[in-house]
């Protein structure tokens, strides 16, 4: 017995057949060659895009506008009013005291506003950055601040 050598597969009789020329003559599917009849796509190749006269999409849709700066850095507010509100006592506040009561999300850069009443609560704030308004406030109650 001999075994089968890959030389000798052959397909299926009828699996592969001639690919059909079209547009080549009356004789061999000529005519339309499978574009139907008259129109444009008959006569010639017509980009994906066109929409037969109307108005493009490309050009219906509002363009994207203004710039948006990849570089700018962007502070969470927190005002003094809600650090001497949540800090009563007051002493050392710092960027993870502030995450850890709720007032700024953890990991992101603070900036401390100089919106509502420090009370005379003695605040000794690190954080980012400062609004003049915030600075006078913590240092007119006798505090200070620092960027961390």
């Amino acid at each position: 017995m001999t075994a089968i050598k890959i030389h000798h597969l052959r397909p299926a009789p009828g699996a592969k057949t001639d690919k059909t020329r079209v547009g080549r003559g009356e004789g061999s599917k000529g005519k339309t060659a499978g574009r139907g009849t008259k129109g444009t796509k008959a006569r010639k190749n017509v980009s994906p895009a066109f929409e037969g006269g109307q108005m493009p999409i490309h050009m219906r849709l509002p363009k994207l506008r203004g710039f948006k700066n990849r570089f700018r850095t962007e502070y969470q507010p927190v005002n003094v009013g809600d650090i001497a509100r949540v800090f009563g006592d007051g002493g050392k506040v710092s960027k993870e005291d502030l995450a850890a009561r709720g007032l700024v999300r953890k990991g992101k850069l603070v900036k401390v506003l100089g919106n509502g009443d420090v009370n005379g609560v003695k605040l000794d704030v690190t954080a980012d950055a400062f609004s003049n308004s915030a600075k006078e406030k913590l240092e007119a109650a006798g505090g200070s601040v620092a960027t961390a």
